[in-house]
């Protein structure tokens, strides 16, 4: 790709901006999640919508701006223990100072076999290259047809914070904007191309954590990330790091329900010790 491939777009609102998008286009607000797809030719676009202007960015009351980047939610009192501290382990300080909070819950998988291009399941193949080759870093849950495994931290801290999304058409769950992939349709997600999410309403809990194991102490994807807030009695449980899409668990004994490929099972021992862990950081205190 060279600089007279593409055209960039700067509109003026979000109607101007959704009006651009589809045909061809992208939608590029901090770039750290799609100037690596573009470089890599994963994606393709003949322009880039800049949408930095036209997307809401900071905090106002529960609303968060789609704009917002993740270094400034990790240091703001008002957002909730969980998010913050999935902002904070999500990735280097330049990524996190450049990074959006509505970029990053559309990240892509970090599957190598779909990263290097392979005709792989997710990119409309027949096959799970996984499924036979090396998996050590994929899915234990909704592997069935693809193996991949949902990167993103601050996904699963607003699922299990019961967080919504407004859209330029609608509102809806986080726990909603994702979905397995099927044979019809391998998207991970439900957004339409000419659809920007404009801004998240994170309800306030009496306690959320977000725990994270990854191969570096540092900056690195999770292997199995945890996420856990609670709201009176009852208590969310998020995972990231092990289904192609951020996981809900319905209670701990879900976990007995994993279907990890060979290398993945230390992923399901794991989970078991960081769920204890959460659901312990979260607990109403005994009185």
């Amino acid at each position: 790709m060279t600089g007279s491939d593409v055209e960039l777009l700067r509109p003026s609102s979000a109607d101007e901006a959704t009006a651009a998008l589809g045909n061809g286009s992208r939608a590029l607000a901090g770039g750290t999640e799609l100037v690596p797809l573009l470089r890599d030719g994963l994606v393709r676009a003949d322009t880039l919508v800049h949408i930095s202007r036209v997307v809401p960015r900071g905090i106002d009351g529960s609303k968060i701006g789609a704009g917002t980047t993740l270094a400034e939610l990790e240091v703001d009192p008002r957002v909730p223990q969980a998010l913050s501290e999935a902002c904070r382990q999500a990735a280097s300080p330049q990524l996190r100072a450049m990074g959006s909070i509505g970029g990053n819950l559309l990240q892509a998988t970090r599957c190598w076999y779909w990263r290097l291009g392979f005709d792989c399941w997710l990119h409309g193949g027949a096959r799970c290259f996984a499924k036979d080759g090396a998996h050590r870093e994929h899915a234990v849950f909704g592997n069935e047809d693809c193996a991949s495994a949902h990167p993103s931290d601050i996904a699963a801290a607003l699922v299990a914070l019961a967080a919504t999304l407004q859209t330029t058409r609608r509102e809806l769950p986080v726990s909603q904007l994702y979905r397995l992939p099927t044979e019809d349709d391998r998207d991970v997600t439900t957004l339409g191309q000419d659809e920007l999410i404009l801004e998240v309403d994170v309800p306030t809990p009496e306690a959320s954590i977000y725990l994270k194991a990854m191969d570096r102490r540092k900056w690195a994807f999770p292997l199995v990330g945890v996420a856990a807030a609670r709201f009176g009695s009852e208590v969310r449980v998020a995972l990231a790091g092990v289904a192609p899409i951020p996981w809900l668990l319905d209670s701990a004994a879900d976990l007995d329900r994993a279907t990890p490929l060979p290398g993945t099972a230390y992923k399901v021992e794991i989970a078991r010790a960081l769920v204890l862990r959460a659901l312990a950081g979260v607990a109403e205190p005994a009185r």
